[in-house]
């Protein structure tokens, strides 16, 4: 909004030309998305009690978690703000990239919202039957996926870059290759947060770190000349992702502060499903799909833990882990919930670093 307001003034006002600058908006994005969390949680968390929208905590899982009943539930809606208002308030409105990320982070925030809904007020202890849930993702992807195959106006609209590898892509080329595999996408991160936010603070630092990163990818991709150093598509506009991508990070430090233990709030489904429909679609944006198992690696380990714990039960009768998603498996070992948490943020972090470094050691 500001770029529509101020930059068709810089010829009466030369100093208005700093809003032309995405690293400019993108960083007071985050400011914004930072700040507004502190104003907007305290109410929201408040409203939220007052409502009786409290977790229900299993009680197959470490006794520990038992202290957390009642704890308030639903607090995605407090990222969805801090992710949407700056992003509208910073980023250009007419810009491609953004509507869609704008778009699914909303789409897959409402799914959640409804699970959540189920849950807390209806008390259906399952909330939004899984064959629905996994409609919603699916259809999103269909949307996604569709807009990209009919819409994707650059010559890499179905290509996905290969990690550590210079002038080779991947070209899906057929509508019937490429939607499916954004669905995947898409289903696979939103399912990946999810299964991961089961301790006070960790899938929410985890995506902070993660939202850091394509911060970085996205603004080197849309100039035209660092694409070109680094041997990387140049994807003209996606630069303007920066702008959603620092929301994100700003939106995920503010909830933080509400949600690292002992936590005052939950982000719910609400919160889980819209973070990793966004991560996925970024990575969709930007042709980044392979690199996304790099940057989001922790998820990946979760969601890996959750398949080994599933697949060796039924075919040895046997567990892997102590606990399943992996988490839970170092907390039943006597780890602190905030060492489990922070040891996996250091993971994130490293892993992030290493996806960065795939752009030069090509």
């Amino acid at each position: 909004m500001f770029y529509h307001i101020f930059v068709p003034l810089i010829n009466h006002f030369t100093a208005l030309n700093i809003f032309k600058y995405i690293t400019f908006r993108a960083g007071y994005a985050m400011v914004t998305a930072l700040i507004l969390s502190f104003i907007l949680a305290p109410r929201i968390i408040k409203f939220l009690q007052n409502w009786q929208v409290n977790e229900k905590i299993r009680s197959d899982g470490p006794q520990s978690h038992m202290a957390k009943e009642g704890t308030v539930t639903m607090g995605g809606l407090i990222i969805l703000a801090c992710i949407i208002i700056p992003t509208l308030f910073w980023a250009r409105l007419d810009n491609y990239y953004v509507l869609v990320a704008l778009f699914a982070t909303i789409w897959m925030g409402a799914v959640g919202f409804l699970d959540d809904y189920l849950k807390a007020k209806r008390h259906l202890s399952k909330g939004l039957v899984a064959k629905y849930k996994l409609a919603g993702q699916i259809m999103l992807g269909c949307m996604v996926g569709g807009a990209m195959y009919i819409f994707g106006d650059d010559q890499y609209s179905t290509m996905t870059m290969i990690p550590f590898v210079k002038n080779y892509s991947l070209n899906y080329s057929h509508w019937y290759i490429y939607i499916p595999m954004v669905t995947l996408v898409i289903t696979a991160a939103s399912n990946a947060v999810n299964l991961t936010d089961g301790l006070d603070g960790l899938a929410i630092g985890l995506m902070a770190i993660a939202a850091s990163a394509y911060a970085i990818i996205c603004y080197v991709m849309g100039r035209v000349t660092t694409a070109e150093y680094l041997s990387i598509f140049n994807l003209p506009g996606s630069g303007e992702l920066t702008v959603f991508c620092l929301s994100l990070v700003g939106a995920s430090l503010g909830f933080l502060w509400f949600n690292f233990h002992p936590a005052r709030v939950f982000m719910g489904d609400t919160g889980a499903l819209a973070l990793g429909g966004a991560l996925g679609t970024i990575a969709i944006l930007t042709k980044t799909e392979i690199l996304l198992i790099v940057i989001g690696g922790v998820f990946v380990l979760e969601v890996l833990s959750v398949i080994l714990q599933v697949g060796s039960y039924k075919l040895r009768k046997k567990r892997i882990f102590k606990m399943a998603p992996l988490h839970h498996h170092y907390e039943l070992k006597g780890w602190a919930e905030e060492t489990v948490v922070v040891r996996f943020w250091i993971i994130g972090i490293l892993f992030a670093l290493i996806a960065l470094t795939t752009f030069k050691i090509r």
